[in-house]
């Protein structure tokens, strides 16, 4: 009998991958335990060597993971694309209105308005970052940018009023007592992460590993993606 694999994962995908795993479970007869923590300690953990049978992480992690020889080669399996939105305080928990952010002069002015700008550690945060320095605006947001600590979820931050504008996956945001979400970014100004999982270098069950990797992909799981806040995974 196979033990129950172990996965890492960021908590971006901590929802879909219940469900997922509970699934696999139902429909393979395998046991699949995923922790999800903030991604940058999930990727140190695989980079220390820690035992893991699945990884699931953004992109750009996983390139540098496997670049590194923590994963197998070949494992990788994209399972979904989640886009960045806008949330704000409800209106109630603020006293504000909320701002218009339809539009990229919108969204410009309402991030120099803001007296707090809350965004992730992840790869959403890092593009956030990079837009708002194309746009000039590093300097005049200087102390009011705040990062969320590793595996605490910008809608924290936004219910608490810890930041009048938060920037991160819907997946994190979307239901969260206390949350507005405004929108999506403005068009022409997306921002997208992918997110994959992958069979674990170290793994003690490689091929079961990577049946569960396979199962996670399945694109008959797109209506519950979907229904999370996420999308399937484009070419």
């Amino acid at each position: 009998m196979i033990a129950p694999l172990a996965g890492i994962s960021s908590m971006a995908t901590r929802a879909l991958l219940a469900e997922l795993a509970a699934a696999c479970t139902a429909e393979l007869g395998l046991e699949v335990r995923i922790e999800s923590v903030g991604g940058v300690d999930a990727a140190r953990r695989v980079e220390a060597g820690e035992s893991f049978d699945l990884v699931v992480l953004a992109a750009d992690a996983m390139e540098r993971l496997t670049k590194a020889g923590h994963l197998r080669p070949g494992s990788l399996r994209a399972v979904a694309d989640s886009a960045m939105v806008i949330a704000a305080p409800e209106a109630g928990a603020s006293g504000r209105s909320h701002p218009d952010v339809s539009t990229a002069d919108a969204l410009r002015e309402a991030l120099l308005r803001a007296s707090a700008v809350g965004y992730s550690t992840g790869p959403s945060g890092t593009a956030l970052l990079k837009l708002i320095d194309a746009w000039g605006l590093t300097e005049a947001l200087t102390g009011r940018l705040r990062q969320s600590p590793g595996g605490v979820p910008v809608g924290r931050m936004v219910a608490q009023g810890d930041v009048e504008l938060g920037f991160q996956q819907l997946s994190e945001l979307q239901h969260l007592p206390g949350v507005a979400v405004l929108g999506p970014m403005p068009k022409g100004l997306e921002i997208v992460t992918r997110f994959s999982a992958a069979v674990a270098a170290n793994s003690a069950e490689p091929a079961t590993a990577q049946r569960v990797a396979d199962f996670l992909a399945d694109a008959r799981h797109d209506a519950l993606r979907r229904r999370l806040g996420m999308s399937t995974p484009s070419a």
